[in-house]
């Protein structure tokens, strides 16, 4: 594969949140309680088979609001700056986000999947699901510089402008 390959992905639905400015949005999901849903395309719906028995989801999604690529950030739990890769921030070389929600519901009828715990705009474009599966997904990790700023930076747990367009 070529350096600078275009690799082109399928949006399946949409996020659906109550966010709609920077100011209101949760930096991670882990700091949000608020509901939202899933507007998943009719086309792949047999995708959920067997879903309703997860209780969280990860989330995969386009940054579709996010601001110009940078690799050097002061991200919203520091203020140094540092490298894109040892961050969460979203103006990436390749805007995708990542976020673990709970499954409240499952609508089928309608396409919808309720879920708890949205850090993202509304109608971000959907790229993948997949079940949270904590044999899988949990790990026992250092968390590099974030230790010291995650604990104490309980006010900056949502977002504001520093990354948007």
């Amino acid at each position: 594969m070529k350096e600078n390959s275009l690799i082109t992905y399928k949006i399946i639905g949409y996020i659906r949140t109550p966010f709609l400015e920077n100011k209101e949005v949760p930096i991670q999901s882990c700091f949000s309680s608020i509901e939202g849903w899933i507007e998943l395309f009719p086309e792949y719906i047999k995708g959920l088979t067997d879903l309703e028995g997860f209780s969280h989801l990860i989330l995969l999604y386009h940054f579709h609001k996010a601001g110009q690529e940078q690799l050097k950030v002061i991200p919203f739990l520091d203020e140094e700056t540092r490298g894109i890769f040892s961050t969460r921030a979203p103006v990436r070389p390749n805007p995708i986000g990542i976020s673990i929600v709970e499954l409240l519901s499952i609508e089928l009828s309608r396409n919808i999947l309720k879920i708890r715990g949205v850090d993202m705009f509304d109608s971000t474009p959907l790229l993948d699901i997949k079940p949270y599966i904590p044999l899988f997904d949990q790990r026992n990790a250092q968390t590099g510089w974030i230790t010291s700023s995650l604990y104490q930076k309980k006010e900056k747990r949502v977002s504001d402008d520093r990354f948007s367009t």
